[in-house]
């Protein structure tokens, strides 16, 4: 595999011999010879250089509902990728071994857009999904790939801290980018204790953003044990996110599991429950729970009238029920989904009878 070149940054401006990064809303100054605080951002003389362009640490064919997106494109699969480094410092990353590793300059091969194109048309994926880690630090890469994706049919979406700024949110709209699941963390204080000292505002502006500009968004929230899952603070995300979004927007809260760097118990099922059932109660048509195999709450239930339209079994569709025209086949009531949804026949031949019976039981009310 060839060696990735480096790319000038698409967003930055000079101050004096120094540059002024505008990928991210740290808009880090940095310095001749140096690097910004992700570390994929670096001073070559002057110019701002980006060394993640095409170095991609994983590349990997997985369902939609994992990422989660529940309202995107269900039962479908996107070919899934992602580069190295993140913008934040959360002590529970799931996937630390990419977040806090730099690109490394002796080590880097490249993928061309094309490749990747070809490869998820020859997959059979719907759509392509920047992950893993802060998709925003491939800001290049995307700029390039997803018109090319586009072009062939494909969806393009995002699994993001939200951290970007506004003006690389809209570069990515432009390019082709649909769909964004932003991760919020918690409260402000929390993000300046445990992520980095980051502004907790810059997610929930980013997602408002994004709503503007017709992309469609999910949140998710990861309850890690006794340090977010508590009632106030549930009840004060709900608060902002029916502020900031509204009712329709899907609120998914996951269950955390310990990590190597940090080392809580795993979340009680039944704080997940409460919140979501603080979600419902506050008045977010869409809220689930995550990380919790065959819990009734992370199927979509009609929130007008009951129905069970969309059984799942962790990132497996079951059954699919919505009607073509996207509403409750029961009531009528409109469901906002953007794209097909299905119920793939490779996911359910995945399972067996006794699965299936099993999840039907654990669904009924």
């Amino acid at each position: 595999m060839p060696r990735t070149r480096d790319r000038e940054s698409m967003l930055w401006s000079p101050e004096g011999d120094a540059a002024r990064c505008a990928l991210c809303e740290r808009r880090c100054l940095i310095p001749v010879g140096q690097g910004g605080f992700c570390k994929t951002r670096y001073n070559e003389d002057g110019t701002l250089m980006s060394r993640t362009y095409g170095d991609l640490s994983a590349v990997e064919s997985r369902p939609i509902e994992i990422k989660p997106f529940y309202h995107y494109w269900p039962g479908s699969t996107a070919l899934t990728f992602s580069s190295w480094s993140c913008n934040l410092t959360c002590r529970w990353c799931q996937n630390y071994h990419l977040s806090r590793r730099p690109p490394s300059p002796a080590g880097r091969t490249h993928t061309a857009p094309e490749e990747l194109v070809v490869r998820a048309l020859g997959a059979g994926d719907a759509g392509l999904c920047a992950s893993f880690q802060e998709p925003t630090l491939l800001y290049e890469y995307c700029l390039e790939l997803f018109p090319l994706a586009r072009q062939s049919g494909l969806y393009c979406c995002f699994v993001s801290n939200g951290y970007m700024t506004g003006e690389a949110l809209d570069g990515l709209a432009r390019a082709g980018l649909d769909g964004l699941k932003v991760d919020i963390k918690g409260g402000p204080d929390l993000y300046r204790e445990h992520c980095g000292g980051a502004d907790g505002t810059v997610p929930w502006r980013r997602a408002q953003e994004a709503r503007g500009l017709g992309l469609h968004v999910e949140v998710v929230c990861l309850l890690v044990t006794d340090l977010n899952d508590g009632p106030e603070q549930v009840s004060e995300l709900v608060g902002e996110h029916l502020h900031r979004l509204g009712p329709d927007v899907p609120l998914h809260f996951t269950r955390y599991h310990p990590v190597k760097a940090f080392g809580r118990p795993p979340t009680p099922p039944g704080r997940l429950e409460r919140a979501r059932e603080i979600a419902f109660k506050a008045g977010v048509r869409f809220p689930y729970v995550g990380n919790l195999p065959g819990n009734r709450y992370e199927n979509t239930w009609c929130p007008r009238c009951g129905k069970l339209l969309v059984m799942r079994d962790g990132p497996q569709v079951l059954e699919y029920r919505i009607s073509a025209e996207k509403r409750c086949p029961g009531c009528g009531e409109p469901i906002p989904i953007t794209g097909e949804g299905r119920r793939t026949e490779e996911q359910v031949n995945r399972l067996t009878r006794k699965q299936v019976n099993k999840s039907s039981e654990q669904v009924k009310k």
